[in-house]
């Protein structure tokens, strides 16, 4: 005893009473989100909500995380966005009015809206919160935990004054259960919800759930308050059987067929392999119905969808059906990212057999330009050399390990080089001038390939991308384009060799605004047409040397001479020229040109640079009349040689050098001087042309603005023209003099060739040849962009509904010349090949959704009309929410716009229906009859499977 009464033996327990346990924290965590959200105190005194607001409005919300403990939840604030009134005078509230919640609740402007959240379905209210579990955790089952929630945002409310309903998510979240509380001034509303699998068969119509509606809110006054009904049914239609299938059977009898979308050589597939729509579905609507109007029981309806007076359809699309086109692009882009070779692909014996027996062709050039060449000519030419390696590539592949058929590699080839198949091949093609670019201005989508920076529709640059891509899609993939591409360049070896033009490229110098593939043909095309040109001039000369000789008689020392010419002709011809030492230091910038004049003839012409006891040779015409200065000689215009084509490589290289000069004296000038090698072709072709003429004859002909003429007075009192040349070319140095002082007596036959045709045709069939896939699909990604844009615009035209928005979602992107710097699969591009697929989606569902309304162009009267206008809007629908509208719930969202039904006679009878909507509102005083008289509001979901109750019920808190 003596050791229980001592004081320090015995033990206080203390409680700290004020200490915050977890839940009040979570409560108080509540409060401060909603402090800052600003959602504290009265909500009343919105702007009303408008008709169809909730549909074409836009909603707005904001997140953030809390915790219970360690339990993780997300508070997320929904809310409608809407403009404030403009006036600025203040609308006094009401202290008692009620919540903004509770004013929705009875609302009829909004009923069933789409693509909203379920509670804004379920409750028509314009803002709420949510409380739900965050990512990775339970769900809230436990009843115990459910309570506890409740009574957190219950206290959150009063305490911190909000108006704004509150939700916490429970159960699992594919339930979509909510509970929730909206607290007001007096004023209560709980929102419950029931869920089922199955309808109770005592509730399964209107009836029944008039029943549960007046229990729960008391339905004992009389008379009693009116109940407002809405009733929408929806059916779903799925059986697409009698209708043909998207696309048609693969043909397997023709060469290119046993493929889906009967694909043909220059035409890309198009549309779906798949159903794209996969559900159409009607809404029947009855709005703003009283309870004694209609009757909806076990035994009897009078909800006849017939005579509903609205109607709304819906399409539900299948979600990311399978597009030929889209494929197709999707495909040829995957070759950017490959970085094997054509050897590589091709295998490397090929490659090693070759380099056994030919040099590669930069060593064979240096052999032809050697002028004691040892071996004949003709053996070492490069054409012996490229005949002999197509031999060995034939040889050594056989036919069935050919990666492309081969009757599908002739027709392939045939299509992009169709005049080797006309009678007379030879004569057709090199009379035969490609198209011009005028007939090409003339076409529609003339500009779309400016704006692409491909090449014209019609050009081969154009087919080739066409035809690679349809290799590389149904043909053998990264293999087949390889050996097409080899077989390619081969052919434009032969036709470089044998002097055909190539077909389907319009003539001139390169086109800049086209891609630089196609500039690189064009290239190939200028240096033919020079050989071509070149080859005539010397067939012409030798003709009339012959008739010279045959005229003249001739002796026997007198023949061997023109023979001299000839080969020493070939054999400029054939080599490298080497650029004037006083005005380039470069060996590639200028080229022998060919001499139909013996080597005697040379030297005594360019020594002569002051022209006057020289023949005049190479004249045009007269120039307008004019005289040369120093004598009565009328001037004439010479011949001169063209300027030399160049393609945007080419012109960037050339820069480059440029700029490397520098800025210093020395620099500039010898950058001046590699400028005006086509100055000094024309100064040395118009001294042969006008013999004794001085530099102010060339400048009134070349540059007639620096020639300054005035009347002076001579001394005979007479007004005479004496013209000078002007200030700027009297500046010490200038070039102009300086090059004038250089350039020899020299007609534009006989000088060295600003142009080498045989090199450059050299060099871009060198380029093309070492091209890896991976490169010619980078060259050809802006042609088959191009293609894809007109099969889009082809296909869309016989939709007059979507055409003119898909044109404008076509033209707000073909500026992507900047997306096709870079070339992987993360880059921009990739965006711009989606969209094109969205709208060959697009374009394919609504041709499925027409054909399904099965309505013709002869058909008139109002139930065309009535397709007509539905069909429109559905497919308006379809482009604007593409990617939506595959994954809606049948039943949370609307059917589209309310349309009225034409005549119920040819309409067949309706299925049951897939689900059945009903909402009932009231306002009943509650809990006891001289309570305040409140909103009240049930919403009921029945379908096959499910069965909800969405209710929310107000309460007085004064008077109870």
């Amino acid at each position: 005893m003596a050791a229980d009464s001592d004081p320090e033996s015995e033990v206080f327990e203390i409680t700290d009473f004020t200490t915050a346990s977890e839940w009040e924290r979570f409560v108080s965590r509540v409060e401060e989100v909603l402090n800052d959200w600003k959602l504290i105190g009265n909500s009343t005194g919105n702007v009303p909500v408008k008709k169809g607001e909730y549909t074409s409005g836009t909603w707005g919300e904001k997140s953030k995380d809390i915790n219970f403990a360690d339990f993780k939840f997300l508070i997320t604030h929904y809310f409608l966005k809407q403009e404030a009134e403009k006036d600025n005078e203040k609308v006094k509230q009401e202290e008692d009015a009620f919540p903004l919640a509770m004013q929705d609740l009875l609302c009829m402007k909004n009923d069933f809206p789409p693509r909203a959240h379920c509670l804004v379905r379920w409750y028509g209210i314009r803002e709420f919160v949510v409380i739900s579990p965050g990512a990775n955790c339970e769900a809230i089952i436990s009843e115990s935990k459910c309570n506890l929630l409740h009574s957190s945002i219950s206290i959150s409310l009063a305490n911190s004054g909000c108006q704004v309903p509150i939700f916490v998510q429970v159960q699992q979240k594919w339930r979509r259960m909510y509970t929730g509380e909206c607290q007001g001034p007096s004023v209560r509303t709980d929102f419950e919800m029931v869920h089922l699998r199955k309808v109770p068969s005592q509730y399964n119509h209107l009836s029944g759930l008039l029943d549960i509606f007046k229990a729960k809110i008391g339905y004992s006054l009389s008379p009693p308050p009116p109940v407002n009904i809405a009733i929408r049914f929806t059916y779903i239609l799925q059986d697409w059987q009698q209708h043909s299938w998207p696309q048609q059977p693969p043909d397997f009898d023709t060469l290119l067929g046993g493929e889906v979308g009967g694909v043909e050589l220059g035409k890309l597939p198009f549309g779906a392999c798949e159903e794209p729509i996969s559900e159409l579905h009607l809404a029947t609507t009855w709005p703003h119905m009283s309870e004694g109007i209609v009757v909806d029981n076990d035994v009897y309806s009078d909800l006849d969808p017939l005579q509903a007076p609205h109607w709304s359809v819906r399409v539900r699309t299948a979600e990311n059906p399978q597009c030929l086109l889209g494929d197709l692009l999707t495909e040829f882009f995957k070759l950017c990212c490959r970085k094997e070779s054509i050897e590589e692909i091709m295998g490397r014996k090929l490659t090693e057999d070759e380099g056994k027996e030919n040099s590669d062709i930069s060593s064979a050039l240096s052999k032809l330009t050697e002028p004691s060449a040892a071996v004949p000519i003709p053996k070492l030419s490069v054409s012996n050399m490229m005949h002999s390696a197509r031999k060995h590539i034939r040889r050594h592949r056989r036919v069935d390990e050919s990666p492309l058929n081969t009757d599908i590699l002739n027709s392939v080839l045939l299509y992009l080089f169709p005049d080797a198949a006309m009678e007379k091949s030879s004569d057709n093609s090199k009379n035969k001038m490609p198209q011009s670019n005028s007939e090409l201005d003339k076409n529609s989508d003339y500009n779309l390939f400016l704006h692409l920076k491909s090449a014209p529709s019609d050009s081969l640059t154009y087919r080739l991308a066409l035809c690679v891509c349809l290799v590389n899609y149904n043909h053998g993939g990264l293999r087949a384009v390889a050996h097409l591409w080899q077989e390619f360049v081969l052919e434009l070896r032969y036709r470089w060799e044998n002097s055909f033009l190539i077909h389907g490229l319009a003539g001139g110098a390169p086109d800049l605004r086209c891609c630089l593939l196609h500039q690189k043909l064009q290239m190939l095309n200028c240096c033919i047409e020079r050989k071509r040109a070149r080859d005539e001039s010397r067939k012409t000369q030798d003709g009339k040397e012959k008739e010279r000789r045959v005229s003249g008689g001739g002796t026997q020392n007198s023949s061997p001479a023109p023979d001299t010419s000839n080969a020493s002709a070939s054999a400029k011809e054939l080599s490298v020229g080497k650029s004037w030492d006083s005005w380039s230091d470069s060996e590639d910038e200028f080229f022998e040109c060919l001499s139909d004049q013996g080597e005697a003839e040379a030297p005594q012409a360019e020594g002569e640079k002051d022209g006057s006891k020289s023949k005049p040779e190479g004249r045009l015409h007269p120039h307008n009349n004019m005289t040369l200065l120093n004598s009565s000689e009328l001037l004439y215009v010479p011949i001169t040689q063209e300027p030399a084509p160049m393609t945007e490589d080419l012109l960037e290289e050339q820069s480059e050098v440029l700029a490397k000069l520098g800025t210093s004296a020395e620099g500039t000038h010898l950058r001046a001087r590699m400028q005006s090698a086509c100055l000094l072709s024309d100064m040395e072709s118009f001294k042969a042309a006008n013999p004794g003429c001085v530099l102010e004859d060339f400048v009134r002909w070349y540059s007639p603005r620096d020639y300054v003429e005035e009347e002076v007075v001579d001394e005979k009192g007479n007004k005479v023209l004496k013209g000078e040349l002007s200030a700027r070319m009297k500046i010490p140095g200038n070039m102009w003099v300086e090059a004038w002082e250089t350039a020899r007596v020299t007609p534009a036959r006989r000088q060295k060739r600003l142009f080498d045709d045989t090199k450059e045709a050299e060099k871009v069939l060198h380029y093309l040849a070492v091209q890896k896939p991976a490169d010619l699909t980078h060259h050809l990604l802006p042609c088959i962009l191009h293609a894809a844009i007109l099969k889009l615009k082809e296909e869309g035209e016989s939709l007059d509904n979507i055409r003119f928005l898909c044109a404008f979602q076509l033209n707000q992107n073909v500026h992507v010349e900047k997306l096709l710097c870079v070339c992987n699969r993360n880059c921009p591009l990739q965006d711009f090949i989606n969209q094109l697929i969205v709208i060959e989606t697009v374009i394919t569902q609504a041709r499925s959704l027409k054909s399904k309304f099965a309505f013709s162009e002869d058909e008139k009267g109002e139930d065309a009309g009535e397709l007509e206008n539905i069909f429109s809007v559905c497919s308006v629908t379809l482009l604007s929410l593409p990617s939506q509208a595959a994954l809606l719930s049948p039943l949370d969202e609307d059917l589209g716009p309310d349309r009225k039904s034409s005549g119920g006679s040819k309409v067949p009878d309706f299925p049951p229906p897939a689900g059945r909507e009903i909402l009932l509102r009231s306002c009943v005083p509650r809990p006891a009859p001289y309570s305040k008289a409140l909103p009240q509001r049930l919403f009921c979901v029945l379908m096959r499977e499910e069965f909800r109750l969405a209710g929310a019920f107000s309460s007085d808190t004064s008077f109870f």
